[in-house]
């Protein structure tokens, strides 16, 4: 019996652990794997092959039950997974119901949530920006959050290895505020977009509009053809997953990159309930799962794990990892665990028409969605009442539309002759908000889900600094958008909740400082060295960009020291 229980041991024991297999998680298989280190992936939700369960693909909108939209019956079951903008009948088997998956809101906030191997990372916006120092010295110059304990020269150099293994399509656009990377070429601009380019430029100092930087294959490389993906096809039909491969996903590349190998082994259907801290050892030495299909604990050894669960989940499971060396969970001797929690606000939206440049017309899809609008306030100083500041989009369509007035012979008619309008101009905001104390999660003392995990109490709000640069994002877009020449610019508040956006962050932040913060420089606790935290639950700050990029290069950056680390036997 005894040689039965140290066989069984042996067989649930691995160099690293990697919780979740999304836009991070699959990062840190790929790069524990290519090191020859036996890895297992764990994953809470189903199994999603590539290409082979992604179901919606290659259907025509009429193959759908109701035209791509939720029935009625759906949105009153799941309003918040319906108030995401992507949540249509292509894409909702990829997403988190509402019931499936409780928690307490104190105040609103949609936790918008994709358990399935690759996450979210079938369904994000694909955006992809590079921080600055701008980003990084924020918190030290306004003196909100703690200072960051790196800066952008110990993270370029991983950014320039994620950007040539995902693709980036962009230009090399020498905006000091949004760093260039290793590019792909960039989706145009189409004409009313390079004309507010132009207006812009020319009225303003230190203000751009760029082509938006998107993790699409619009020229691969060898490596991304060595991935088994190939060109974008401009289909724009992202959130149904890309058999072709032309996003970049966990799916489509880091989790196959990590499975060919040999070294990988991928564990879909297991809620991590804890991680096991041996207070003998002083260090962390598994993972406690439940298996969502038999509800049996099982558990996994390993010499290093990563946690990269998403945000919110990464905080529940460190704070649901209770031992006696750490009754409030792992790392957080400082009580901040949970806490300073933030996220981007997208509560405001601008529209406008343009009778210029009636020459040209909008054919075929941008997959990168058109024009961005870098942050530009409180960059070199602080020039204004409000802290940090907010980027854009722009983009600008013009299609045939269609006068459907009347009826019998004369709507007959109408709908036979469309005719091209005005050009239609608008952008969204995305604007940092500043982590606060206030805005925190924690866990239930009585109640649990269907798999005896805590539930998570989100208590998260805006506040009067968001309302100032919406304010300030109204003003200023206006003045730019009349200064195009653009008519009928409308201003509209966008009533999202908090979580909206999907950028959630915070919770176990980077630091310098032990009192102050849960991760040093490297992401790991710094009370329990053998744990990092790469998604983002680290992030000290959120800056304006769109964020996975900068997960993903943390995540490598991570898996390179701790291994270093284990080759001299620290680990």
């Amino acid at each position: 019996m005894a040689n039965i229980n140290i066989d069984s041991i042996k067989e649930r024991t691995f160099d690293a652990i990697v919780i979740g297999s999304g836009i991070s998680g699959g990062w840190a298989a790929k790069e524990f794997c290519e090191k020859g280190l036996r890895t297992l992936v764990l994953e809470r939700g189903r199994d999603v092959k590539h290409v082979k369960d992604y179901p919606t693909t290659n259907m025509y909108p009429y193959e759908f039950e109701h035209r791509l939209e939720m029935p009625y019956e759906d949105k009153q079951k799941n309003p918040i997974a319906n108030r995401c903008y992507a949540y249509r009948e292509d894409s909702a088997h990829f997403f988190v119901k509402d019931d499936e998956h409780p928690y307490i809101q104190e105040k609103e906030f949609d936790w918008i949530r994709g358990y399935q191997v690759g996450g979210k990372s079938l369904l994000w916006a694909r955006q992809v920006q590079r921080w600055s120092d701008f980003d990084f010295e924020g918190p030290a110059r306004d003196g909100f959050a703690v200072d960051w304990p790196i800066r952008y020269r110990d993270l370029a150099p991983w950014y320039d290895h994620v950007e040539r293994f995902i693709g980036v399509a962009g230009n090399r656009d020498g905006v000091a505020e949004l760093p260039d990377g290793d590019f792909l070429p960039a989706y145009p601009l189409n004409a009313v977009e390079n004309h507010f380019k132009r207006v812009v430029a020319s009225k303003y100092d230190n203000r751009h509009v760029i082509s938006a930087r998107c993790a699409h294959l619009s020229q691969p490389a060898p490596i991304h053809l060595e991935q088994g993906r190939v060109q974008c096809q401009n289909r724009v039909l992202c959130q149904r997953g890309c058999p072709f491969g032309g996003y970049f996903s966990s799916n489509a590349s880091t989790l196959p990159w990590a499975e060919k190998t040999g070294n990988m082994t991928l564990r879909p259907f297991s809620v991590v309930e804890s991680i096991i801290y041996d207070e003998q050892k002083g260090k962390a030495v598994g993972v406690r799962v439940i298996d969502t299909n038999t509800k049996e604990a099982i558990d996994f050894y390993s010499r290093v794990i990563f946690v990269n669960a998403s945000a919110l989940n990464s905080n529940l499971i460190l704070l649901n990892s209770i031992s006696n060396r750490f009754a409030n969970g792992l790392g957080n001797d400082n009580g901040l665990l949970g806490k300073y929690i933030a996220f981007h606000s997208y509560t405001a939206v601008i529209t406008g028409e343009y009778d210029g440049e009636l020459a040209y017309r909008t054919d075929g899809r941008n997959p990168a969605g058109g024009g961005y609008i870098p942050r530009f306030r409180n960059v070199y100083r602080q020039e204004t009442d409000f802290l940090r500041g907010w980027a854009a989009t722009f983009n600008a369509s013009r299609n045939p539309s269609t006068d459907t007035s009347g009826v019998g012979v004369s709507l007959k008619n109408r709908l036979l002759h469309s005719k091209l309008g005005n050009w239609r101009v608008g952008s969204h905001m995305m604007a940092e908000t500043i982590p606060k104390e206030s805005n925190k999660v924690w866990l239930d003392t009585a109640k649990k889900d269907q798999w005896g995990v805590p539930l998570l109490h989100i208590d998260v709000a805006y506040d009067d600094n968001d309302w100032k640069i919406r304010a300030d994002y109204f003003e200023q877009m206006t003045a730019m958008f009349e200064a195009a020449g653009f008519q009928n610019v409308k201003t509209r508040n966008d009533d999202r909740r908090p979580g909206n956006d999907i950028h959630e962050m915070g919770g176990a932040r980077m630091g310098h400082d032990p009192k102050t913060s849960l991760l040093n420089k490297w992401n790991q606790l710094h009370s329990c060295e053998n744990v990092f935290v790469t998604d983002g639950a680290c992030m000290t700050s959120t800056a304006t960009q769109n964020p996975s990029l900068t997960y993903m290069a943390l995540t490598a950056r991570a898996v390179d020291y701790a291994f270093t680390l284990m080759k001299k036997g620290v680990l």
